[in-house]
Parts: structure tokens; C-alpha cells; sequence
């Protein structure tokens, strides 16, 4: 009886559902530290040049943990979406980013969401074109 022809190694490989929900430290790292500057940023911009008081502080905590959340949470969500959902994910998130902190700036809720709205057409579209110009492994 003939023996089967070897076969080139091959690496250890976690099933798909293991890798897509195992998080680093390192991928947890880069949400945080974002968060943390657009809390910083929201609490300057709530405070409208007055005095730092303890409620500019929480809010600017509070908006931060909720960015940082929700960049954690596509993080982990976004590698099981198809490509274009995905990109679109990204789009939506940073068009309510910005049009919530441009808002804080006193201005009207029409040119805050058509800033919003504008910004994340350009993210969402820049989030397509890389992930259809780059293949997922």
C-alpha cells in the first residue's frame, strides 16, 4: 500500500471564533488613550472658558469612558461584518463624534449634523477603500 505524500507544515491555528473575540492589551490601548482625548477635548469645550469645576471633570470622564465603550465595541464586532457594514460602522461612529463635540461649540444643531453628516461620509469612505484595498486574513 502507497504512503501518503508529505504535506508542508503548517502553523498552530485558533479556530475563527477565538481569534475574532480575543482582544490584546495592545488593541484595548489605542480606544483608551483615544477617549481619553475626546473627553478632555469635550470638558474644554463644555466649559466655554469658565472655571474647571467638578462637573466639567465628570463629563469629560463620562464622555470619554462612552467613546472609548464604543470604540472597544467595534472593535471586537468589526472583524465579524462584512467589509462595506464595517466601513459604514466606522462612517456612523465618527460623524456622531464629531457632530456631538462640534456642537458643544455652540453652534446649531443643523450645521453640527451636516458637518457630522460630512465627516463621516469622508471616514466611512476612506474605511471602504481600506478594506477593500487590503485583504483580511
Amino acid at each position: 500500500m502507497a504512503h501518503a505524500a508529505p504535506t508542508a507544515p503548517r502553523g498552530h491555528r485558533q479556530p475563527a471564533s477565538r481569534t475574532a473575540a480575543h482582544t490584546s492589551r495592545a488593541a484595548l490601548a489605542r480606544p483608551l488613550l483615544m477617549g481619553l482625548v475626546y473627553g478632555v477635548y469635550a470638558a474644554f469645550m463644555k466649559r466655554q472658558t469658565g472655571p474647571v469645576d467638578a462637573g466639567n471633570v465628570f463629563y469629560g470622564i463620562l464622555c470619554g469612558a462612552i467613546f472609548a465603550a464604543c470604540l472597544v465595541a467595534l472593535a471586537r464586532i468589526g472583524p465579524r461584518l462584512a467589509q462595506e457594514p464595517h466601513a459604514a460602522a466606522y462612517g456612523i461612529f465618527a460623524g456622531i463624534s464629531f457632530g456631538y463635540l462640534y456642537s458643544l461649540g455652540g453652534e446649531s444643531i443643523l450645521k453640527s449634523s451636516g458637518l457630522g453628516l460630512l465627516v463621516g461620509a469622508g471616514v466611512g469612505a476612506a474605511a471602504f477603500y481600506r478594506y477593500h484595498s487590503r485583504s483580511r486574513a
